[in-house]
């Protein structure tokens, strides 16, 4: 599988509101630089448009807007791998699946009433960064098949 890089997304403190970046520093087994979760096992949160479009189309809404699910990295997939390890590149960045991410009860007010129940097994991954690097709006994603 691939795609590309669409958004980018940090939020400075749990509940702020997240910023859009047209690039931002990963660090390896620490996060991206100036989000909340850097530092914590959570180290990159990852979301992918094809789910988004099937969580819109739920909730009767053509799409959603970029960044409310408060993920870090949006990606022009169908879908995400949810498998413990599995590697993704987002270009120079190497990130494991660390596991699936729930939708918390702030997407309720950030996408929209019922976005919660819309966005199970939607609302992304949360990953750890293996090979740290930029990563920019563009970017090539690629899913290790192995």
């Amino acid at each position: 599988m691939s795609g590309t890089v669409s958004h980018i997304h940090i939020g400075s403190q749990h509940g702020a509101e997240p910023r859009s970046l047209e690039q931002v520093r990963a660090l390896a087994n620490k996060g991206l630089e100036g989000d909340r979760n850097l530092g914590s096992i959570r180290n990159v949160t990852i979301v992918c448009e094809g789910e988004l479009a099937k969580a819109a189309a739920d909730m009767g809404e053509d799409t959603l807007v970029p960044g409310s699910t408060r993920r870090n990295i949006t990606v022009t997939l169908d879908e995400l791998p949810r498998t413990h390890g599995t590697r993704i590149e987002l270009g120079e960045v190497v990130v494991e699946v660390w596991r699936n991410s729930s939708p918390c009860e702030l997407m309720e007010t950030s996408v929209g009433p019922g976005a919660r129940d819309a966005l199970k097994g939607r609302a992304g991954i949360s990953a750890t960064v293996t090979h740290g690097g930029v990563i920019r709006v563009g970017d090539p994603v690629i899913i290790d098949a192995d």
